[in-house]
């Protein structure tokens, strides 16, 4: 019996240790950094945009909210000519979103089938074409090293716009635990795909 409390107690303590570190340590900016591809300034005539999650009703979560928010932003640039919103569930949302933004619907396409950031690579790659010029990948920060290469060895040059998803939450201790598994999510999907070769 005294044993049995003593390894409850050893893992109470490192559960409330590693807890206190996940709120107080300033872990999120070099992971995300690690994780994020690196900005290319130059800019692209189509824009991608990656779907993440949606809630009940077809009403965009908050990582798919942010993506096609900066892709408003983007498009008001004014050298895109074409969008595609990707997401199986999400792109017409996405794209709603866009128009009632001042987007125009004729320069917006969806990929309204995949599921995974390599699906989106393989059915956007066969949307593509060489008169679509640069192509912009824009996607969470800490999303867009693994899908720029994964858009990258389905056969699409694309170059990364991240939007500062976890850098935007980074100073709310309320986001900390979210933001801790979001990353490790992300950690584990990379190495998944490096494994399988879709990297």
């Amino acid at each position: 019996m005294a044993a049995w409390l003593a390894w409850l107690r050893l893992c109470l303590i490192l559960i409330g240790t590693i807890c206190l570190g996940i709120l107080l340590l300033p872990f999120s900016v070099p992971w995300t950094a690690a994780l994020r591809a690196n900005w290319d300034t130059n800019p692209g005539e189509t824009l991608i945009v990656l779907g993440a999650e949606e809630v009940e009703g077809n009403l965009l979560g908050l990582h798919s909210y942010w993506r096609t928010a900066y892709s408003v932003y983007e498009w008001r640039q004014g050298q895109y000519r074409r969008i595609i919103m990707s997401g199986k569930g999400l792109a017409t949302p996405m794209r709603d979103y866009a128009i009632a933004h001042g987007v125009p619907a004729s320069a917006i396409d969806i990929e309204d089938k995949s599921l995974t950031t390599r699906q989106q690579a393989l059915n956007v790659a066969a949307m593509c074409k060489p008169a679509d010029g640069r192509l912009i990948l824009l996607t969470s920060d800490f999303h867009s090293r693994r899908a720029q290469a994964a858009f990258r060895k389905a056969g699409l040059q694309v170059y990364a716009h991240p939007v500062p998803d976890t850098a935007k939450r980074a100073g709310q201790w309320q986001q900390q635990f979210p933001i801790f598994f979001e990353l490790a999510l992300e950690s584990v999907k990379t190495l998944v795909y490096r494994w399988h070769g879709w990297i």
